[in-house]
């Protein structure tokens, strides 16, 4: 027995399902009623194919299958309608056989689209080859030029620390010589201010002790009574020039007292001198020398590294353009030029068995069938 109410709503649910999602891709021409993907399209009848329909398809040779595709009609001749099969090398069009035999491609060279495509595909391979090669050169530039930036960064820092170095321990050894020398300075002052204040109290004691004397001498002049001026003691001591020991002590310390003791500190100054020898020293004397090569003067025979620091002799000619600077064999200069100071730069043979390296000056002969360095 048929249940109703089982059975309405089973319809309500059916009736309230979505409609199914069409599935992406190229479908089957002839199957109108569902959308079924498509395995082949076929280039004459313009329609693509499934798996049911292919199998009745025709099988004639002119009926052309290919993967299934959107874009049939570009695969026709849009001027005798006719599958484009051949490829003119002579104008690189895609052309149909009419084209070929009584089209505007009459006479011209052509060939199979297939053989045409791998012919094609050969070329694209070796130019791929080519660019995989150049983007790998230029990769390894990249890097280098990226070590050599490190590089430089490292230099940089280093010269910078070293620098900042250098300036503290100037500064450290100005101080220490400013303080020795104005302690020196401070120490003949006090010397000089301790014999000053010894030296005028002696002289103090002396003057007293002489108007003392030109008192009583005063008096003894000013007596009017002949007999009390000769009767008057010690009148030979009241007239004697002549120095005593506490004249001459005063006048050594007269003799020691003066300026400062310049030569002294002369002497403490001359410090400077090596502090100057030494800031020079902490200046010029560096490691060694970065030396980079200079292709503009490499000779034809020398290939030049990509970080421009290693020169190898070729038998392949490197094609470089002829100039006046560049030398004719075996040679190459640098791009660093020094003017003056000591340098000096390592090398690294690698084995060779011949090998020179040397200074020169930039109007080296560089023409010739032989140039030596230096």
């Amino acid at each position: 027995m048929k249940n109703i109410n089982l059975h309405n709503v089973a319809e309500r649910f059916l009736f309230t399902q979505p409609d199914p999602v069409e599935i992406s891709g190229i479908y089957c021409t002839y199957c109108v009623d569902s959308p079924v993907p498509a395995v082949k399209s076929c280039l004459m009848c313009e329609a693509s194919l499934c798996e049911k329909h292919l199998r009745v398809h025709s099988k004639s040779s002119e009926h052309v299958l290919s993967d299934p595709s959107t874009s049939l009609k570009k695969r026709k001749c849009s001027v005798h309608k006719k599958i484009l099969e051949y490829y003119c090398t002579e104008d690189s069009a895609c052309i149909c056989v009419s084209c070929s035999l009584v089209g505007e491609h009459q006479g011209h060279r052509v060939e199979i689209l297939d053989e045409a495509s791998e012919k094609k595909k050969g070329k694209l391979k070796n130019i791929f080859q080519k660019l995989s090669t150049k983007r790998e050169e230029t990769k390894k530039r990249v890097q280098n030029l990226e070590e050599r930036w490190r590089k430089a960064q490292e230099k940089a820092s280093g010269e910078a620390e070293r620098v900042t170095a250098l300036f503290t321990d100037i500064r450290r050894r100005l101080d220490n010589l400013e303080k020795r020398v104005l302690s020196e300075i401070s120490r003949q002052e006090k010397e000089e201010s301790l014999l000053r204040s010894t030296l005028i109290q002696k002289l103090e004691i002396k003057k007293d002790e002489l108007s003392g004397r030109m008192r009583h001498i005063e008096e003894i002049c000013n007596m009017t009574d002949p007999l009390t001026v000769l009767q008057e003691p010690d009148t030979g001591d009241l007239c004697d020039p002549e120095e005593g020991e506490g004249d001459k002590d005063i006048n050594r310390c007269l003799h020691d007292v003066g300026d400062l003791d310049v030569s002294v500190i002369s002497d403490k100054l001359h410090t400077l001198c090596d502090i100057i020898t030494d800031i020079r020293r902490g200046i010029y004397v560096e490691g060694p020398g970065d030396i980079l090569l200079d292709v503009n003067t490499a000779a034809n025979n020398i290939f030049i590294s990509d970080d421009l620091k290693t020169a190898t002799w070729s038998q392949n000619n490197q094609n470089r353009p002829e100039t006046a600077e560049r030398f004719q064999n075996n040679q190459v200069m640098s791009s660093r030029r020094f003017t003056s100071g000591r340098h000096y730069w390592d090398v690294e043979i690698s084995g060779s068995v011949e090998w020179m390296v040397g200074m020169c000056y930039p109007s080296i002969d560089r023409r010739g069938g032989q140039s030596y360095i230096g």
